[in-house]
């Protein structure tokens, strides 16, 4: 699952269809800990996002959904 904070078409550089963006699946404007619980009780094995703060803002131990932080210049 992509966050919203990143490009639609970035999800191309992944494998579709698994591959799903936040708005696509109504998420929108979710914060991080609800949306978190959401992925995971869809089945989502790992989240996607810019924000750098998720594991200060989080508590992902216990988590079953992996969260990858993409970092860009």
């Amino acid at each position: 699952m992509l966050d919203e904070c990143l490009p639609r078409n970035f999800k191309r550089y992944f494998a579709e269809p698994e591959c799903v963006t936040v708005p696509e699946l109504g998420l929108a404007g979710k914060k991080n800990g609800e949306l978190l619980s959401l992925a995971e009780a869809d089945g989502f094995e790992v989240f996607i996002t810019l924000d750098r703060g998720i594991a200060y803002q989080q508590n992902l131990s216990g988590r079953n959904i992996g969260v990858m932080l993409i970092r860009a210049k």
